[in-house]
C-alpha cells in the first residue's frame, strides 16, 4: 500500500515545543533527514519515515510524549502504561473508558472523552472526542490530531481491524490545508468557527463490543515504535480509499512505466460499479484523481529525498509520458521543481 507524506505544516507544529523550551531544533531536523530549507516552503512534504524520526527525536530532546506542546509534561512511559492496562480488557469499550480514565488522572492531560448514543444504525453510534481547547496553545490543532490519530489506530489495532470512521470532527476553524484530512481520517471532516481544538470522530458503537486479539509480546512489539509510528502510518487497508490506494501503489512498483488502473479496472476489483465505486470515494472525502496523485506524489517526494533515482528514470516509473509533465505536476503538488526538492534534501 502507498505511504502517505506528511505536510510540512505538521513538522513545523511538532517543533513548536521545542522551539518555546530553547531547544536547538536543527540537530533534530539532521537526525530526521530533513532539510531546513523545506520549513520555508509551505507545500513541502517529507516521508512519513522521516516524520516519525522527527518525533521520535523530539520525544527524546523534550522528555515529553507531548513533545513539549502540552501545558505540563506527559512523562516518557505514560503512553506505555496507558497501553498495558487497555490490553487485557474484555472488549474495546472497556479499553477505551479504562483510557479515558488513565489519562483523566493527569491534571493537565487531554480531557477525553467516550459516548454512546442511540440511533445512527441498530447498534447506535460512539463518539471518542477531545474536549475543550486542548490546552490553549496554537498548536492545539496539532494535538487534537495527533490524540485523533493514535487513538483510532491504537483501537484498530487492539482489535485486529480498522475501524471505518462515520465523521471527524475540529471545534476550530479549518486551515489552509483542510483538504488534507479526509485522506488522513478516511471520512468526511468539518470544522467549526470556533476558537478551541476540541475534536471528535464517530463510528458505529458495535465496534466496541469487539475483543481485543492482541497480547502483552505484540504490545511489546508495538510499543517499539509507537506512539511515533502510529502517527507515521496507516493499518489495515479496509477503507475504500485505502483498498484503491493500495491498487495504484502496486501498480507503480510493478513496472516501468507504471500503468495505473482506471476507475473501471478497480471497480471490477472491489466487484462494484464505476458509478458506485465513485460514490463510495467520495464519501470517503476523496477521488479516483486525488488518490492518483496522492500515490504519484508520496512515490516522487520519498524518491527524491532518498537521491538515487535519477529524476527522468522517476517520472518515467510514475507513468509520465515525457519530464516535463512529471515537473509541471512536481510543481503543482509542492509549489517546487523536481531537482530543488531534491537539492534541498541533500543540504539537509
Amino acid at each position: 500500500m502507498g505511504r502517505t507524506t506528511v505536510g510540512v505544516h505538521h513538522v513545523q507544529a511538532a517543533l513548536g515545543g521545542a522551539l518555546r523550551l530553547g531547544i536547538d531544533t536543527a540537530p533534530l531536523l539532521q537526525c530526521a533527514g530533513i532539510s531546513p530549507l523545506l520549513l520555508g516552503d509551505e507545500l513541502a512534504r517529507v516521508p512519513p519515515e522521516q516524520f516519525a524520526r522527527l518525533v521520535r527525536a523530539l520525544h527524546r530532546a523534550t522528555r515529553d510524549e507531548f513533545l513539549g506542546l502540552g501545558a505540563a509534561p506527559s512523562r516518557p512511559g505514560t503512553f506505555a502504561m496507558m497501553c498495558h492496562a487497555c490490553v487485557g480488557c474484555r472488549d474495546l469499550g472497556a479499553a477505551l473508558e479504562r483510557a479515558v480514565r488513565f489519562y483523566g488522572l493527569f491534571p493537565h492531560g487531554p480531557d477525553l472523552a467516550l459516548d454512546r448514543l442511540a440511533g445512527a444504525g441498530p447498534a447506535g453510534e460512539a463518539v471518542f472526542a477531545v474536549r475543550g481547547d486542548l490546552w490553549g496553545l496554537a498548536e492545539g490543532r496539532f494535538l487534537a490530531e495527533c490524540v485523533l490519530i493514535v487513538w483510532h489506530r491504537l483501537a484498530s489495532w487492539l482489535i485486529g481491524h480498522r475501524i471505518p470512521l462515520r465523521w471527524a470532527r475540529f471545534d476550530c476553524p479549518a486551515p489552509p490545508y483542510a483538504g488534507e484530512y479526509g485522506a488522513m481520517f478516511g471520512c468526511p471532516v468539518t470544522f467549526g468557527a470556533g476558537r478551541g481544538f476540541g475534536a471528535a470522530a464517530g463510528f458505529d458503537a458495535r465496534w466496541l463490543a469487539a475483543p481485543p486479539v492482541r497480547d502483552e509480546a505484540a504490545l511489546a512489539e508495538l510499543l517499539r515504535s509507537a506512539p511515533a509510528g502510529l502517527l507515521s502510518r496507516r493499518e489495515y487497508g479496509t477503507t475504500v480509499a485505502e483498498q484503491v490506494r493500495r491498487d495504484l501503489a502496486r501498480a507503480l512498483r510493478a513496472g516501468r512505466p507504471a500503468r495505473l488502473p482506471g476507475v473501471a479496472q478497480l471497480a471490477a476489483r472491489l466487484a462494484v460499479s464505476p458509478a458506485t465505486l465513485r460514490r463510495r470515494l467520495a464519501a470517503e472525502g476523496t477521488s479516483y484523481r486525488r488518490l492518483r496523485d496522492q500515490v504519484r506524489r508520496e512515490a516522487a517526494v520519498s524518491s527524491l529525498a532518498e537521491g538515487r533515482e535519477p529524476i527522468a528514470e522517476l517520472a518515467e516509473r510514475l507513468g509520465f509520458s515525457e519530464d516535463t509533465a512529471f515537473h509541471r505536476a512536481f510543481r503543482r503538488w509542492t509549489g517546487t521543481t523536481p531537482g530543488a526538492y531534491r537539492l534541498h534534501g541533500q543540504q539537509s
